[in-house]
């Protein structure tokens, strides 16, 4: 898929651990200084053949001037494994403006294979990551307390029907200014190609909470002007956990 890998990229990244058996995070979306629609992830942990997974569903869409500009309602689904964090299945649904994109994939992971609605049956890589799952895996296996400065990782990643290497930066740590007070976080920038919404291939950073491990601040430098996405709530079982 080439349109708005911006909003993509937050919907990846929304895809953080938690342990409780249903979890639901909010963010604002702005563009430059108004409102401009929100994205929310519900997680469930659930049974898929038999075994322990958890379930991303996740929901984005746009309103006013930015749904002018953009037009999005995108839905992601992933169900992973809940031991090795590996997609089992997703779902697509993405409506933005007249693009119209609809793809069904299962994953198996024991014989290196996933079977798409789109393309049918293609080998992959082991430890293949979706986009959606991509970020909950790194932050799981990778990002840690005594990570260094500078260090990248990067993952094979099936996206749109194809498979192609996300490089995840881990930049350092900053203070956070929002809402709920001053918060530490890591700064994370993803390495992706640019398209034709990003000024860069570097223009995207992400501020994820050191304490609870979710994001508080997305950061999109695009080539309209500035779109960020902002942490408005994070419940679990239906009781806010967002404390200052």
């Amino acid at each position: 898929m080439k349109k708005f890998m911006g909003l993509t990229l937050l919907f990846f990244l929304l895809a953080q651990t938690v342990s409780a058996k249903r979890e639901r995070i909010l963010f604002d979306l702005k563009f430059e200084f108004a409102k401009g629609g929100e994205a929310v992830l519900a997680i469930t942990d659930t049974i898929y053949k038999g075994l322990p997974a958890i379930h991303y569903y996740m929901v984005a869409r746009t309103t006013g001037i930015t749904d002018k500009l953009f037009g999005v309602n995108d839905v992601y689904e992933t169900i992973v494994d809940a031991k090795t964090l590996l997609p089992l299945k997703s779902i697509r649904n993405i409506k933005e403006r007249k693009y119209r994109w609809y793809n069904e994939t299962y994953f198996y992971h024991d014989i290196d294979s996933l079977n798409s609605n789109k393309t049918g049956w293609i080998a992959i890589p082991d430890n293949l990551v979706d986009i959606v799952s991509v970020f909950f895996y790194f932050i799981n296996n990778h990002l840690f307390n005594k990570i260094e400065t500078g260090s990248i990782v990067t993952l094979p990643t099936y996206h749109g029907d194809k498979i192609s290497d996300v490089s995840i930066k881990y930049i350092g740590e900053s203070k956070v200014r929002t809402v709920l007070g001053e918060i530490k976080t890591y700064v994370l920038v993803p390495s992706v190609d640019k398209g034709k919404l990003l000024n860069r291939s570097d223009g995207v950073m992400f501020f994820i909470s050191k304490e609870k491990k979710i994001p508080v601040l997305l950061e999109f430098d695009m080539k309209l002007g500035q779109l960020k996405a902002v942490l408005r709530s994070y419940k679990i079982d239906n009781v806010e956990q967002i404390t200052k």
